[in-house]
């Protein structure tokens, strides 16, 4: 009788602790989850947060500030705006610098035109050095501010010939359109002189008819006149006519009807 009562409280201990151990693993497994459910969470904000955190910059990022974007195509060349810093400092029209310089030589006729800067005319002609604004040199020896502005003034830069062929240079401030200097050319021959005054003889058409012909085929502003041979052999008139683009187009205008026989553009 006593030998069955520790049968029976074994078996009941065992079968509890049996219930506890599967409790524990239980409470155990459902702590792994979720821990692993909280790892994979968190893992997965902090993956969309560092995403989030690279794409801010891009999404705010501002142009850089040089500016350093490829030059659009409508951009003008050098040339171009050398032109357009020219021609708009420029108050004398060609006409008017025409009237100037032949009146400068005694039944002289324009045989050349052109507008440019004054330091450029200094440099063609080197009897006619640019003055500084106050008539004098800059006692440093060096260009002063206003020196350096004046060399970059219009000029109207003629040469007319008289009737015996002797050609004169003259120059003309294209802003105020008095004369800044005018001298007889002594380099030329004799033979030279004979064929400036057989050209004049031959010149039917007037440069200020020329310039006008050139106009009526193109727009623009005229800045420069020579009277001279073309390819052919053809006395003609070349007129350089810039156009509101700052482009340069050359006519040839035959001295002798005003007829437009070539007409070239420079784009730059």
């Amino acid at each position: 009788m006593t030998c069955d009562s520790p049968s029976k409280n074994t078996g009941f201990l065992r079968a509890h602790r049996l219930r506890a151990a599967g409790v524990a693993c239980v409470v155990v497994t459902a702590a792994l989850l979720t821990g692993c459910g909280q790892d994979s969470g968190s893992t997965s904000a902090s993956t969309k947060t560092s995403e989030a955190a690279r794409a801010v910059p891009e999404a705010t990022k501002s142009p850089s500030p040089t500016g350093s974007e490829s030059a659009s195509p409508g951009q003008m060349t050098d040339d171009q705006q050398e032109r357009k810093d020219l021609i708009s400092a420029t108050k004398v029209t060609y006409d008017k610098a025409i009237t100037t310089a032949e009146g400068e030589v005694k039944g002289g006729k324009l045989v050349d035109l052109e507008l440019m800067t004054a330091k450029d005319a200094a440099d063609e002609d080197e009897s006619s050095p640019s003055p500084s604004p106050t008539g004098s040199p800059s006692p440093t020896g060096s260009p002063s501010p206003t020196g350096s502005a004046a060399a970059g003034a219009p000029q109207w830069v003629a040469t007319v010939a008289a009737k015996t062929g002797t050609k004169h240079k003259v120059h003309i401030d294209a802003v105020s359109g008095k004369v800044v200097s005018s001298s007889e050319d002594t380099d030329q021959s004799t033979s030279d002189k004979a064929k400036t005054a057989k050209r004049i003889t031959q010149a039917k058409q007037t440069p200020q008819q020329a310039a006008k012909a050139a106009l009526a085929k193109q727009q623009g502003t005229v800045t420069a006149l020579d009277l001279d041979d073309n390819d052919q052999g053809t006395l003609v008139w070349k007129t350089d006519v810039v156009t509101k683009d700052w482009k340069k187009t050359t006519f040839d205008i035959d001295a002798s009807n005003g007829s437009v026989t070539h007409q070239e553009t420079d784009n730059d």
